[in-house]
């Protein structure tokens, strides 16, 4: 990790490694994201506010017991921006092996990878007849994925096939992380059944420039 590194970036992989920060109802204010965003990132019992104006907050009463996702903590955090769903946090490292997945460069106007750019820096897409995946530099600098797979191609293992072999994309012993929707159970058991472990859950908020401090 460099110097410059945010520091949520040290907070993920330490998480990744089974040490967690203590479970004593604080909360830890950050400076803004290396990308502008603002972030509540909570772990049992302890939260992690990364924002560019922590005086928007002042007087509510947030705590790491779950209330720092509270909607009025989101909701003034962005300002009248934009708010996206609270996901919840898994990690597993990159394997050995390789992959059979190919770059795919005919994907840049697909829904899903968009969105990952919009989210990420230095996204590639590699795919194949299952679907495709993305992996790219996100939250604080650390590596994310994300998958996407057609109507006509899912079941049968597809999901956690493709996430096996996306794993080997990624250099033995990186940490890989996936923001999953709680709601969206099959996604959440195929990363769920190839090794993620949940550390948390966070939310992505893109502030509103009309509605900056005066």
């Amino acid at each position: 990790m460099s110097a410059a590194a945010h520091p949520l970036l040290a907070h993920f992989h330490r998480c990744a490694r089974g040490v967690f920060p203590p479970a004593d109802g604080g909360v830890t204010m950050l400076g803004v994201l290396p990308s502008g965003k603002n972030t509540v990132v909570c772990s049992t019992g302890h939260a992690f506010i990364a924002t560019d104006a922590p005086d928007v907050l002042a007087g509510l009463h947030i705590d790491g017991f779950g209330s720092a996702h509270a909607p009025e903590v989101l909701l003034r955090l962005a300002r009248g921006g934009t708010i996206d769903v609270i996901d919840l946090t898994l990690v597993a490292q990159g394997r050995s092996g390789g992959s059979t997945l190919s770059v795919s460069t005919d994907l840049d106007h697909h829904p899903r990878v968009r969105y990952s750019r919009t989210l990420r820096t230095d996204v590639v897409v590699h795919g194949d007849e299952r679907g495709f995946v993305t992996i790219g530099t996100g939250m604080a600098g650390r590596t994310e994925m994300s998958i996407e797979i057609p109507d006509a191609t899912r079941g049968a293992g597809v999901g956690r096939a493709l996430i096996e072999d996306a794993l080997g994309l990624v250099q033995p012993g990186t940490d890989v992380f996936a923001a999953v929707s709680p709601g969206n159970a099959r996604s959440l058991r195929a990363f769920l059944s190839v090794g993620f472990v949940a550390i948390g859950s966070e939310v992505v908020i893109t502030p509103g420039r009309a509605a900056e401090l005066s």
